[in-house]
């Protein structure tokens, strides 16, 4: 067994290497075919323990395809570039939030 470098890791999924696009689609699919809720959210830092993240728009209640939240983590990366950006996943049933990964970190090209 070896042990992991140590360096800055951020939330669900962060132990593995960066999400392709096509791997944040299936993540998101995920997230609907659960009836979770999806959300997008960024911060300029990724310390939870510290600093709240603000909510891009509200939640995409009404959501029913992958691309519909594709396109909402596009429209915050365009104007947030700077900031994390992570997407949420809400179940309505238990009232909170059940799962969340970054989409995207500051200087970073990927979706």
């Amino acid at each position: 067994m070896q042990t992991l470098p140590k360096e800055r890791r951020y939330e669900t999924l962060s132990y593995l290497p960066p999400l392709s696009d096509a791997q944040i689609a299936k993540q998101v699919q995920y997230i609907l075919d659960q009836g979770y809720i999806p959300a997008v959210e960024f911060n300029e830092t990724s310390e939870p323990t510290t600093f709240f993240w603000t909510l891009w728009k509200l939640p995409l209640f009404n959501a029913k395809s992958t691309q519909e939240v594709l396109s909402e983590v596009q429209g915050c990366r365009s104007q947030f570039g700077n900031c994390f950006i992570r997407v949420v996943g809400f179940d309505n049933v238990k009232q909170c939030q059940v799962l969340s990964f970054i989409v995207h970190k500051p200087g970073s090209s990927r979706y």
